[in-house]
């Protein structure tokens, strides 16, 4: 009696051992960028619960596991789903329930699109957003004149496409109280010949500000789901929002839970005093979807407005140096108070001089700390002696590709030739640092991620421009970019243990592609699309 009674058990452990295990869904049959610490690439992964558990040949996937789900990707390409560093999430909501002013060729254009939008909507009050004067056969800031003329009645108020200067007309300025006679630190209040010419720059634009009817609930979700529907089209599945309130954070975190919303945010706190006094003392915010853990500060201006700190004169301006947004004082100060906390310091720093500023009060505020990753956004342009600061392990350099390309024309103006060389250095951020975190800062520039990886290897905007690259000494290679994309991007979050790379027990985030980015040639890249894209093993485009 005991042999059958052994021989059923060794039956019976047989087939156990042969058993496949039941995963949610396998992806075989494709070239998979892991993104790992080895760069390495599969064919097949598993999934489980929203995480990763197998990642390997098709054979050893298809031996070890079995799905309700199996997706054949054909031979696609397949990488972690793209994180965007630096953007403006709900702005680009907001943004696309206003007047696009985007790509502008000249003033009379942008007065054709306000009237038309006007003659659409009828709205009470206008708002627009993307002028940039340097588009322009007359590359001087526009006036309120023809503003006045056209709106008497109704506030208008355009944001310039880097979002630090407004043109806004008479009615805006006379709500707000603004007059040749305010004086505001931080910026200006453009005139000429005694009178106010609409042209604010930098912290002036508060007071216009105020004056901007609130959205209402129903617009500010609306604004976040059209966020998402873009931003999920060019394969994101995490972004870090440069600057929120507190009451958007709330509202993200409750869509999130209530299944409504499924990108993953990286929230930045922007730097009021109400925000700061509400979180500073309380620790960092994490779900699987939301991540509070950093508060955005403004170091200076923009290069465009000519508001970025300069340690020099601008080369078309004498004697005009742009202009801290924050104090020295005020910026040691705050550093100081959030070195004591868990939070991270995120600060915009454009000029040299702002740079400069930002990297010493960091190395001060951090003496003695280790691994707080503080960032510097943007690091537009280092002196040659400032670059050495980046080899603190404190801090990372945020920089956003698509800057270089759409500055590259007018730049030299702003700077002269031999300060430019020490802009938009991002191989010798990356050689210096060691790693560098990617995004776009959109709606100032395109949510295209592939115009992001073209700019920062081709170092050419979208028209394949300049033939030979801009300042081609800082491409960066497709694997760098790729990192910059997705792990380093993680890493600059606080999130490299969780996503930026397909590995067992991160989230299943990842894209696949109709081309491979790796491999096309360089002019290809711009044409390439995202077939689908999956948060969490969910299809969410």
């Amino acid at each position: 009696m005991q042999k059958p009674l052994l021989l059923l058990s060794l039956i019976l452990l047989c087939f156990s051992c042969e058993e496949k295990q039941q995963v949610d869904m396998i992806l075989t049959n494709a070239k998979i960028y892991t993104v790992d610490a080895e760069f390495s690439n599969a064919e097949a992964f598993a999934i489980k619960d929203g995480k990763f558990v197998a990642v390997g040949t098709a054979e050893e996937i298809q031996e070890k596991y079995q799905a309700s789900e199996v997706k054949n990707a054909g031979g696609s390409t397949v990488f972690p789903g793209f994180i965007d560093a630096h953007c403006h999430f709900y702005g680009l909501g907001l943004f696309k329930q206003s007047v696009n002013l985007f790509g502008t060729q000249s003033y009379d254009e942008v007065i054709q699109r306000i009237e038309a939008f006007q003659k659409e909507r009828n709205m009470t009050f206008i708002i627009g957003r993307g002028w940039d004067q340097n588009d322009w056969t007359v590359k001087e800031f526009p006036t309120k004149d023809r503003l006045d003329k056209l709106f008497p009645d109704t506030p208008v108020v355009l944001m310039r496409i880097d979002g630090h200067a407004y043109l806004v007309n008479q009615k805006a300025l006379d709500l707000a109280g603004i007059t040749t006679k305010t004086k505001v630190d931080g910026g200006e209040i453009q005139q000429k010949n005694g009178k106010l010419t609409g042209v604010l720059v930098d912290n002036p634009m508060d007071l216009i500000d105020k004056i901007i009817p609130q959205p209402t609930r129903t617009q500010k979700i609306q604004a976040l789901k059209e966020a998402e529907e873009e931003c999920v089209s060019y394969g994101l599945t995490t972004i870090s929002d440069a600057g929120l309130d507190k009451e958007i954070i709330n509202l993200i975190d409750s869509l999130q839970k209530a299944n409504a919303l499924k990108m993953r945010v990286y929230a930045m706190i922007s730097n009021t005093p109400e925000n700061v006094a509400h979180y500073i003392s309380k620790k960092p915010y994490k779900t699987d979807l939301l991540n509070v853990c950093s508060f955005k500060v403004y170091g200076d201006g923009a290069l465009g407005s000519r508001g970025a700190a300069l340690k020099e004169s601008y080369a078309d301006k004498e004697n005009h140096f742009g202009a801290m947004v924050i104090s020295p004082e005020d910026l040691s100060k705050l550093a100081d108070r959030i070195a004591k906390t868990d939070y991270q310091m995120n600060t915009h720093a454009i000029g040299d001089s702002a740079n400069y500023q930002v990297l010493k009060t960091y190395a001060s505020a951090l003496k003695g700390q280790q691994g707080r990753r503080w960032r510097i956004e943007h690091a537009q342009i280092i002196d040659e002696t400032d670059f050495d600061l980046f080899k603190n392990k404190n801090i990372i350099p945020s920089v956003q590709p698509t800057h270089a390309t759409s500055d590259m024309y007018w730049v030299a103006d702003r700077l002269g030739e031999e300060r430019e060389k020490g802009a938009y250095a991002y191989k010798k951020l990356l050689n210096i640092s060691g790693q560098i975190a990617l995004g776009t800062d959109f709606p100032v520039e395109d949510v295209s991620t592939f115009k992001t990886f073209y700019a920062a290897v081709a170092r050419k905007d979208s028209k394949h421009y300049p033939e030979s690259g801009y300042q081609m000494e800082n491409a960066l290679s497709r694997e760098e970019t790729l990192k910059g994309m997705t792990i380093w991007a993680a890493y600059s979050n606080f999130e490299e243990n969780e996503k930026g790379s397909i590995e067992v027990g991160k989230f299943a985030d990842f894209i696949i592609l109709d081309k491979n980015i790796m491999e096309i040639p360089e002019n290809e890249i711009l044409n390439t699309t995202v077939k689908e894209t999956y948060i969490a093993g969910e299809k969410v485009n």
